[in-house]
C-alpha cells in the first residue's frame, strides 16, 4: 500500500512528529508513505504529464529520513492554504485551463483526482484544521479514501475533543504572559495581549485562565469599553504592583464595531485577523489615561518545539490513523472524545461550529474565565 500524507493551514508543533509515527507504522507493516509537499497545493500545482513536476510536489519517506524530525516544530512537508476546488484566476497553473464555461474561483478537483491516480496514491491522511479537512471530505465524497488527523493551535475542530498544537500554544501563551508581567508592572501599565484563535474565542480564555490574567475578551462576546476600563483601573489598584492584563482574541470585537480584518479573502473565505488588540489598547488609554503594553503573541504560539501532550497525541493520532488507512477504513477522521481515543465520521467537520460556551466557562459581565462545572468536562475543559 502507497500511503499520501500532507500537512495544510497554519502549522502547529507536532506535525513532524505525526509525519514521523505515520512513516515508522506504516513501514513496520510493509507499507511506503509519499509525502504531498505543501498540502493541497501540491495536487494543484503538480502536472501528471510531466515526471519532473510530481517528482517536485512529492518527498518519498522512509524511517531514516524522518529520523529526526519529531524534534522540531513546524511541518517538513511544507504547508499552504490552497483549495483545489475553490481557485482563483490568478492561481491557475499554466499547464491548467479554466472548466469551459464555469466562474472563478475554479474547480479543479477532477484534476487532483489524476494527481492522486498518478501517484499511485491508495489512501490519503491529511493532518489539519476544519478548513483543510473540508477539501478531504471532498475527496472522500469523491471516491479516494481519506483518514483524517485534526490540528490547530484554535483547537476548534468539530468532531473531537482535542487536535494538534492547542496544549503547546496555551503553555507559549501562558509564559509569554508571565513574562510580561516584569515589565507591566515595572511601570505600573495595563497590558493588552492579543492572542491567536480566529473566531473561536478558547485560547484567549484558557490562556486567562491558567495565567491568571485579570480580565479576557473572547471571540464570542463584543466588549464594553467603558465598563473593561473600569474592571481593568479597579485590578490595577488592587494589584501591589499596580499594573492589570488582559488577553484579547484576535477575533473579538468591541461592541457597535466591527472584527480587525485586513487583505483578501484566501481560497476557504477567511481574512487575515489581528489589530484588535492595538485598537483595544488605544481605547483603554483614550478612556483611562493609563498608559499600555501591547503585545501580539502572534506565531510565537505556534512555533517552535511541542510540548509533551502535543507529542503524546501526534504520535497517538498518527498511529491510529496508519491503522484505520491499513485495515481500509476510509472517511474517519481520529479523535479524543471522553479522554479517549477513538474515531468518527469525517463529515462531522462540517455538521457544526465549535466556539467557547459562554454559559459553562466565561462571565460575560465580567470578562474573565468562570469555570462553573469541572466535573464531567474534557481535560481542556472544552
Amino acid at each position: 500500500m502507497r500511503i499520501g500524507i500532507l500537512t495544510g493551514g497554519g502549522d502547529v508543533p507536532g506535525l513532524n512528529a505525526a509525519i514521523k509515527a505515520v512513516v515508522v507504522r506504516a513501514a513496520e507493516q510493509g507499507h511506503e508513505v509519499l509525502g504531498l509537499r505543501r498540502g493541497w497545493a501540491g495536487l494543484l500545482y503538480a502536472d501528471p504529464n510531466h515526471p519532473a513536476s510530481l517528482t517536485g510536489f512529492t518527498q518519498p519517506m522512509d524511517t531514516n529520513w524522518v529520523r529526526t524530525i519529531d524534534r522540531s516544530g513546524g511541518t517538513i512537508l511544507h504547508s499552504s492554504r490552497t483549495h483545489p476546488g475553490k481557485v482563483k484566476a490568478d492561481d491557475v497553473p499554466d499547464f491548467l485551463t479554466a472548466p469551459e464555461g464555469a466562474e472563478p474561483p475554479y474547480d479543479f478537483t477532477p484534476h487532483a483526482l489524476e494527481v492522486l491516480e498518478a501517484l499511485g496514491i491508495d489512501v490519503l491522511i491529511p493532518i489539519g484544521g476544519d478548513d483543510t479537512l473540508s477539501y478531504g471530505l471532498r475527496l472522500h465524497q469523491e471516491g479516494v479514501p481519506v483518514i483524517a488527523i485534526p490540528k490547530t493551535m484554535d483547537n476548534d475542530v468539530h468532531g473531537t475533543d482535542y487536535c494538534i498544537g492547542f496544549s503547546t500554544a496555551v503553555t507559549r501563551g501562558v509564559q509569554f504572559i508571565n513574562n510580561l508581567r516584569t515589565s507591566t508592572g515595572s511601570h505600573e501599565r495595563i497590558a493588552v495581549v492579543e492572542l491567536f484563535g480566529r473566531y473561536s474565542g478558547e485560547t484567549s480564555l484558557i490562556t486567562a485562565y491558567l495565567a491568571g490574567v485579570d480580565r479576557a475578551v473572547i471571540s464570542e462576546v463584543p466588549v464594553d469599553i467603558d465598563r473593561l476600563a473600569a474592571f481593568l483601573v479597579d485590578d490595577r489598584a488592587a494589584n501591589p504592583s499596580n499594573y492589570a492584563m488582559v488577553t484579547i482574541s484576535e477575533g473579538a470585537v468591541i461592541e457597535g464595531g466591527e472584527m480587525s480584518l485586513r487583505g483578501e479573502e484566501d481560497a476557504y473565505g477567511h481574512r487575515k485577523l489581528g489589530g484588535i488588540g492595538e485598537q483595544l489598547g488605544s481605547m483603554l488609554k483614550a478612556v483611562t489615561g493609563i498608559n499600555i503594553i501591547n503585545q501580539t503573541v502572534g506565531y510565537l504560539m505556534r512555533s517552535g518545539s511541542p510540548d509533551s501532550l502535543d507529542l503524546m497525541v501526534a504520535n497517538n493520532y498518527a498511529v491510529m490513523a496508519t491503522d484505520l488507512a491499513i485495515e481500509g477504513q476510509s472517511g474517519r477522521m481520529v479523535a479524543l472524545k471522553g479522554g479517549t481515543y477513538t474515531n468518527v465520521p469525517i463529515s462531522m467537520i462540517g455538521e457544526g461550529v465549535k466556539r467557547v460556551d459562554v454559559g459553562e466557562m466565561y462571565s460575560p459581565e465580567m470578562y474573565r474565565p468562570l469555570i462553573r462545572h469541572v466535573g464531567g468536562k474534557p481535560m481542556f475543559l472544552y
